[in-house]
């Protein structure tokens, strides 16, 4: 009955606000209509006439469909069903006829009203049946449940801005001309600078072609200058995923832009080479330098056997050096390269060789030249050799004792384990009025930590800063990961507090190590108060920090707080290992909290088939 009182309404809708049809309709039968056999039906009139009639206007098209469909209907029942010989004009379509439409077979019969009735309940249900109404609406025009803004900053919150240019990539663009149009469409908001360049390049699986790529529309827009330090950082970056062909290509171009490669980018491309194992490439693109745009000279040398030097190829860097006596005159900074490198796996041999060539050619050992020297003896373990070399420099004062000599000494005693000897020569060093350098406190602290003196440790530390001497971010980074692998997080925590305070950065790495320790231990404030400090350091929490949080709350027992952490990860599309799930909704149903576990399940089951469902597609190759 309900359809029957929507099609009553469309009838008075339609009668109460005619449209142009209408007035066409209703000019075509003002007439009385004739009833022969041959002649047209009334209805049938009606629909010609309105076929007839010169379009409506846009804003009455959507009626005029639905009023040709009624018209369309009722000559169908007057043909087909419909049996009564009068149309009454309080049902007629026509608003401004006032006379009775006879229809086909009529007779001057009037109908009864009861006629009339059941006639229209008769059409008003067939219509009903024909064009069924959706009482559910299946698209709300309400207002959505989230702001699309709101929702768009949100996930562009959750990626850092070298990731928002490097996406451009994953979505497989056609043309270089959709890349470039699409990374100015995602730097609109974010500043572009050549240390952003460098991590872009840097960082992240690009492939050779995408760094060219991002690298020259920098460059177009103006964001980086075009100059060997720019194209430095790209080289760089092709060399570290072995781009070989890439590399080359960009040199090529820097040569025809007249932008004259350096020293150090010479060092990328041998270091590079090295690296991925292709020294005999290396060693043929040294030989052609001044092909490249390079000058084949003393210090193109030295980059060549650091390189070699750096990466354990000693025999290579040692045949190099004596080729090249010929062609370049050596100077000690060249032997002392090649000392470096043999020091480190103690050859004593060719160290000795190396010393009596060095002084043959007339060039006097350095304080670098016996830290080498001590070094490489110490390697071998002859200590005593070492030792007495040692005092020998100092009563004949052959050379300065400076802060090389002596780390030589105390890394000698580190290395057997005797770490109260090496301070002895600490001690011996600052009453020598010399200062010790990074290396010094980094070795000294690494020892203590490992024989697990940690106040020790700590007081090196503070002495460390007190000296001006600000460690950097990996040597922070280890000395947490080996506070953390013993005992409570307490030293740890002391480190880190003492770095924050003097400007050190923390890694993102450091942040983890501790976010573990403190939740293994429960220590929730703590907890809470990092996670805090690394939002605010720039870092972004993903799913093992999330895992840290919620199992560190659970261990103390602040179960709906750990509950609101867990749907926190899951709206941003991180789901928390099995593990870690099942402990909470255990300890939310120990807790008799069965709704709330209920819930949570819920959530973590859609996370879980999201999860599931993105590893499907990165399976595939697909990127969203």
């Amino acid at each position: 009955m309900s359809n029957i009182y929507f099609y009553r309404r469309l009838f008075s809708i339609t009668i109460s606000s005619p449209s142009p049809i209408f007035f066409s309709l209703a000019t075509a039968t003002s007439s009385p209509v004739s009833t022969t056999a041959n002649s047209p039906s009334p209805t049938s009139s009606l629909l010609d006439s309105a076929l007839r009639s010169p379009p409506p206007p846009l804003s009455d098209q959507v009626h005029v469909k639905s009023y040709s469909l009624i018209v369309m209907l009722l000559t169908r029942f007057n043909i087909i069903k419909y049996t009564s010989q009068i149309l009454h004009p309080s049902i007629s379509l026509i608003p401004f006829s006032t006379q009775p439409i006879y229809l086909l077979n009529s007779d001057d019969k009037k109908p009864t009203e009861n006629n009339i009735n059941i006639h229209e309940l008769h059409v008003l249900d067939k219509l009903s049946v024909l064009l069924p109404i959706r009482h559910r609406n299946i698209h709300p025009t309400g207002k959505p449940t989230s702001d699309p803004t709101q929702l768009s900053k949100n996930l562009e919150m959750l990626l850092s801005p070298e990731d928002k240019l490097r996406g451009i990539f994953i979505q497989k663009l056609n043309g270089k001309t959709e890349i470039k149009r699409a990374l100015s469409a995602a730097s609109v908001d974010i500043e572009v600078t050549f240390d952003l360049v460098a991590n872009v390049v840097n960082r992240g699986s690009l492939d050779g072609g995408s760094m060219v790529t991002f690298f020259k529309w920098a460059i177009e827009k103006g964001k980086v200058f075009e100059d060997v330090d720019s194209y430095n950082i790209v080289l760089k970056g092709l060399g570290r995923r072995k781009f070989f062909t890439y590399m080359i290509n960009l040199l090529g171009e820097m040569r025809e832009k007249g932008v004259n490669p350096n020293h150090e980018t010479l060092f990328i491309f041998m270091d590079s080479y090295v690296k991925a194992k292709q020294v005999s490439k290396a060693l043929h693109m040294f030989k052609k330098l001044e092909e490249f745009g390079m000058e084949y000279d003393l210090e193109s040398l030295k980059v060549m056997l650091r390189c070699l030097c750096n990466r354990c190829h000693v025999a290579t860097a040692s045949s190099l050096l004596y080729k090249m006596k010929e062609k370049v005159r050596l100077d000690c900074e060249t032997y002392n390269i090649l000392l470096c490198g043999l020091s480190k796996f103690g050859k004593i041999n060719e160290i000795e060789r190396v010393l009596k060539e060095m002084v043959e050619d007339g060039y006097d050992p350095d304080s670098l030249t016996f830290s080498y020297l001590l070094e490489g003896l110490g390697r071998a373990g002859r200590i005593n050799d070492v030792i007495d070399i040692f005092l020998k420099l100092k009563e004949k004062r052959t050379c300065v004792l400076n802060v090389n000599l002596f780390n030589a000494m105390i890394f000698n005693f580190i290395s057997i384990g005797d770490i109260d000897e090496s301070l002895k020569y600490y001690n011996l060093m600052l009453s020598n009025n010399c200062e010790p350098n990074m290396d010094t406190y980094i070795s000294i602290i690494s020892a203590f930590l490992k024989a697990r003196r940690v106040a020790d440790a700590i007081e090196m530390f503070d002495e460390m800063i007190g000296r001006g001497i600000i460690p950097t971010t990996g040597t922070i980074t280890l000395f947490i990961e080996f506070l953390c692998s013993y005992g409570p997080p307490h030293a740890a925590m002391m480190i880190y507090k003492k770095a924050r305070d003097v400007g050190c950065v923390v890694s993102l790495s450091a942040y983890k190590i501790l976010l573990m320790r403190l939740s293994r231990f429960g220590k929730c404030g703590m907890l809470l108060n990092v996670w805090d400090e690394m939002e605010q350091s720039g870092y972004f929490s993903d799913v093992e920090v999330y895992e840290y949080i919620i199992n560190g709350l659970c261990n103390n027992g602040q179960l709906e707080n750990a509950a609101i952490v867990m749907e926190e990860c899951l709206k941003k599309g991180f789901c928390p290992s099995r593990l870690i799930c099942a402990k909470l909704s255990n300890k939310l149903l120990a807790s008799n909290k069965v709704e709330m576990a209920y819930k949570l399940s819920l959530k973590i089951k859609k996370g879980r088939h999201d999860e599931n469902a993105q590893k499907y597609w990165r399976a595939k190759g697909w990127h969203f």
